[in-house]
């Protein structure tokens, strides 16, 4: 073979390499021998938005896998459903350890004020009363009659039996008389908590939302089993004893605070 045509030999392969190597547009024209020219639109490759949008509309969360409850106690997808419903209390004369306030906690702060005008708190009126309205309406325990029981348990914040300011002791937990001082708690709302948490004790089989700080729940439970102690007037000669009318001079004093 003579040098001039193996030289057009290589020029040709060389430039249908360059060719294929070349990346085609939407507007490649190919050459056809059947047909003039036409026209070879790429496809367009999805994007990574478009690919993660497409698997996600695949995936769907098995409705009885959401927060392990009920269909119809799911309301919306990932919407965390109440765990325990409180009946609304409509009536002064309810006399329901469980339900929700009738009073304002202005009207506790007013009440208690009106009695004492100097508690002897680690922590001002108006605290301690957001303290009970949180905690209680956290455990569906009315928090305007717990706190009439905190009156009527401390003397309107006055003290002066065996209980002292600094146990942060609200409701005579653990006191027997005689000099027991009963429980001490690290600050006042632990203290509220406690006080909620052994009203719930009480009134419902229900496990408290936050842990146990109240030392003595756990007795009362093991005490009433699957029984229970739905009303105020049910507290009578076991909250306190004798405590004939323990219940009602609770509830005497909730409606008191109603009228400030």
């Amino acid at each position: 073979m003579k040098f001039c045509q193996i030289r057009r030999l290589v020029a040709a392969a060389v430039f249908g390499a360059f060719a294929i190597s070349m990346p085609m547009t939407a507007d490649a024209r190919i050459h056809d021998p059947k047909v003039e020219t036409k026209t070879v639109e790429r496809k367009t490759l999805p994007t990574l938005r478009e690919k993660v949008s497409e698997t996600m509309s695949k995936f769907t969360l098995p409705e009885e896998e959401i927060f392990d409850v009920d269909d119809e106690e799911v309301s919306a997808p990932f919407t965390m459903p109440q765990s325990f419903s409180v009946p609304l209390t409509v009536s002064t004369f309810d006399p329901s350890i469980i339900g929700t306030p009738m009073a304002t906690q202005q009207q506790c702060v007013k009440y208690l004020l009106r009695n004492n005008p100097n508690p002897n708190l680690n922590v001002s009126a108006e605290e301690i009363v957001a303290y009970y309205y949180e905690e209680g309406s956290r455990e569906g325990i009315r928090p305007d009659v717990a706190f009439a029981q905190a009156l009527k348990e401390t003397g309107f914040f006055r003290y002066g039996g065996d209980v002292i300011p600094e146990q942060n002791n609200y409701c005579g937990l653990g006191t027997t008389g005689g000099g027991v001082k009963g429980e001490f708690f690290a600050t006042p709302q632990l203290g509220v908590r406690a006080h909620i948490q052994h009203l719930l004790a009480y009134s419902s089989t229900r496990q408290p939302t936050l842990p146990i700080v109240d030392p003595r729940y756990s007795l009362v439970r093991q005490a009433y089993g699957s029984r229970t102690l739905g009303n105020w007037q049910d507290l009578n000669g076991r909250w306190a004893v004798p405590g004939r009318y323990y219940g009602q001079e609770i509830l005497s004093m909730f409606r008191d605070i109603l009228i400030q």
